[in-house]
């Protein structure tokens, strides 16, 4: 792509994630990624409906994080805290960490992550 390209975000199918037990009611929409030919980075929008969460996990990446609306406990590694709209996050690679909405209605937020670590 030789030029700048502009989407929007609610355009995107998203995928949601739901078992009921590890993660409830996650939904990911990649806004920039592989289909856009980014070679460094990817960029996610992830909402959360009310009661949802990721599941706790860790990888060898980094997660940037920026919650554009909604309150959301965020387990860090070692305790959980608030996040709220405005926040953000910084997960090292390698720290178990979860996102809980504990808002009244759904919670989404922005996640960046490395290429290498998928979509």
């Amino acid at each position: 792509m030789n030029k700048a390209y502009i989407g929007k975000a609610m355009d995107i199918e998203p995928i949601t994630y739901d078992d009921g037990v590890n993660v409830k009611g996650a939904h990911k929409r990649v806004l920039i990624g592989n289909k856009l030919g980014a070679p460094n980075f990817v960029m996610r929008l992830f909402t959360l409906e009310k009661g949802g969460f990721t599941p706790k996990h860790t990888h060898n990446w980094e997660h940037e994080v920026y919650v554009l609306k909604g309150k959301l406990e965020v387990f860090n590694g070692e305790e959980t805290v608030i996040a709220e709209e405005g926040s953000f996050v910084f997960v090292p690679p390698n720290v178990l960490h979860q996102f809980k909405n504990i808002n009244d209605g759904e919670s989404q937020f922005i996640c960046v992550i490395p290429t290498s670590g998928g979509e």
